[in-house]
């Protein structure tokens, strides 16, 4: 049997065609699967031989220390701090050492580390941004997933952190946006934090952005946790409809983390095992057409939990813009498509909720153009066969109607 890595290898080399086939029950004819709602824009699965330094097309390797945050580390070029482990993982390791003399703001440097970025090799422009990590632990340590807006220009061109851990914070991750007049210690976002006190280097872990125009997003292991929209600036500029490129880093020390103490081990380190970006036919994702050639639409465009998934005029509007998790959800308004009450049985709505995990938000697609809930077995439905606007959604016995069949894009 393969391994759930190989799996979720295999998965994110298809997103292409994340919308996967399915051998659900249904009308089976020749038509092929439809082209996917998301397409790969960049992926690294960090595939290699141990001691192998990253992919240069991918990535340059940024060296130096950083006055601005007070950070402690020298970032190193090359392998040295940033490495593959052969086994499909980039690890950035940070060291309590100096080989080189290394000088940073406060003198001789103490620490070595590794930032990595894509400028000049790749910027995202919405859809869904996402790493799969397990972050080091202790006091001082501070990872992050994180994009800067092009040109940089900070703060006024824009920082997005995916995900922030400060070490004395073992089971709590940031979210956070940065612009002109709201930077630094006055970003906006939000914290999430695992249940039962687990801590976030115990086991890897998902951090995600769902970005669209005027709207991102947040989700670890596809829990949302917060969106951030024009509205949540008080006036001040929203700027981050335009082109991010991506960075990787581990730092040590810092404003914010504070300094390392006795009770912090030395080699810690961030282990990636993935970093993906997915994009949509259109900037916020795809619609989903069906009866009578109207689309899958959130009710009044309302991100609320428990709205209404329901037939409507296809408008291309964010309400109608779907796109695919690699887990298998769908997705708008930066939440799921979801079976009301996990239900199975035939006539069980559908709603925007967000994202959980669960089997009731999970969806395949077969060469039938059915849409199908895995779970209940049982396919996405236009109740009563009805094309009016407003037509709520359901799950139901597939039964190759018209009612019943989806297009994507």
């Amino acid at each position: 049997m393969a391994s759930p890595r190989l799996l979720r290898r295999c998965l994110l080399a298809a997103l292409s065609a994340v919308l996967v086939a399915s051998a659900a029950t249904g009308a089976a004819h020749a038509d092929p699967p439809r082209a996917a709602a998301a397409a790969v824009a960049f992926s690294d699965t960090f595939d290699g031989p141990a001691g192998a330094a990253v992919d240069s097309s991918k990535w340059q390797t940024e060296t130096g220390d950083n006055v601005n945050n007070h950070e402690r580390q020298y970032y190193t070029s090359g392998n040295k701090n940033a490495a593959l482990d052969g086994q499909g993982h980039l690890v950035i390791t940070a060291r309590r050492e100096n080989p080189a003399n290394y000088q940073c703001w406060y003198g001789t440097c103490q620490y070595t580390s590794a930032r990595l970025n894509t400028s000049g090799k790749f910027n995202a422009q919405y859809g869904h941004v996402e790493a799969r990590m397990k972050i080091p632990r202790g006091q001082g340590m501070w990872p992050a997933f994180w994009m800067l807006g092009t040109p940089v220009n900070w703060p006024d061109s824009g920082e997005i952190d995916v995900m922030e851990n400060v070490g004395f914070e073992p089971s709590t991750v940031h979210g956070t946006i940065h612009g002109p007049g709201y930077s630094g210690s006055g970003g906006i976002g939000a914290a999430y934090t695992l249940p039962g006190g687990q801590a976030f280097a115990d086991a890897f872990h998902t951090f995600a952005v769902d970005w669209a125009p005027d709207s991102i997003t947040w989700s670890v292991d596809g829990n949302v946790y917060q969106r951030r929209t024009p509205a949540d600036l008080g006036g001040r500029t929203w700027v981050f409809n335009k082109p991010f490129f991506l960075i990787l880093n581990l730092a040590v020390g810092g404003y914010w983390p504070g300094d390392p103490d006795g009770s912090t081990s030395f080699p810690q380190q961030l282990v990636v095992d993935s970093v993906s970006v997915t994009t949509g036919d259109s900037a916020g994702g795809a619609a989903i057409r069906g009866l009578a050639g109207k689309c899958v639409d959130v009710a009044g465009a309302n991100s609320a939990d428990g709205t209404p998934v329901q037939l409507y005029d296809c408008n291309g509007t964010a309400a109608q813009q779907w796109t695919v998790g690699s887990d298998g959800t769908l997705r708008a308004l930066g939440k799921c498509l979801d079976v009301t009450g996990n239900g199975t049985a035939d006539g069980s709505t559908v709603q925007l909720w967000d994202c959980t995990g669960g089997p009731n938000q999970k969806w395949t697609v077969n060469g039938a153009n059915d849409i199908v809930n895995p779970q209940a077995n049982r396919c996405l439905d236009v109740t009563g066969n009805n094309s009016a606007n407003g037509t709520r959604l359901q799950i139901w016995t597939c039964s190759g109607g018209g009612n019943q069949k989806w297009t994507v894009g």
